[in-house]
């Protein structure tokens, strides 16, 4: 009696029509904003004053996640560079659902801002307790439409009256 192997391989899984298609739309047509025509490379925030200067800045609440931005300083700014941060509280639950709250923000931003963030700005990326349950294409969709107002307003802000 021969017996078939209960796990396909990774390359079988890949190319089996049952794994579905692994692309697919991350946003709704109302909701896409202008890409930028070269992509920016990301920095990490590390820094407490730097979380601090983000918080005081622009905020977009989102049902997945809060959007922070603000300008970067002159004397860390790099060209066709953004900076990002994320963090997540206590009131999201034990370390473990933390983690994994930023690390989906991690993947969301690193999908979507070296293609639709401006260099030159500091953006954090504050976990709610939805950002654990939300499906990732509605994640994205909601990191897009804050990132989409946060730009607006601060567009609207940074003109000279």
């Amino acid at each position: 009696m021969a017996f078939a192997p209960a796990w396909q391989p990774l390359a079988a899984a890949r190319c089996s029509p049952a794994a579905g298609p692994v692309g697919g739309k991350s946003f709704r047509p109302d909701h896409t904003p202008e890409p930028n025509p070269k992509l920016l490379k990301m920095d990490r925030l590390k820094h407490r004053a730097d979380f601090l200067r983000c918080a005081h800045g622009v905020r977009r609440v989102a049902t997945g996640a809060t959007l922070e931005a603000t300008a970067t300083p002159e004397k860390f700014a790099k060209a066709e560079t953004v900076r990002v941060g994320f963090t997540a509280t206590r009131r999201i639950g034990a370390a473990v659902e933390r983690n994994r709250a930023k690390r989906r923000l991690r993947a969301a931003a690193a999908a979507l801002l070296p293609l639709y963030g401006r260099a030159g700005h500091d953006y954090v990326l504050v976990a709610r307790a939805e950002t654990l349950r939300r499906p990732f294409a509605k994640l994205k969709d909601d990191l897009a439409a804050s990132l989409q107002a946060l730009h607006a307003r601060l567009a609207r802000t940074e003109q000279p009256s």
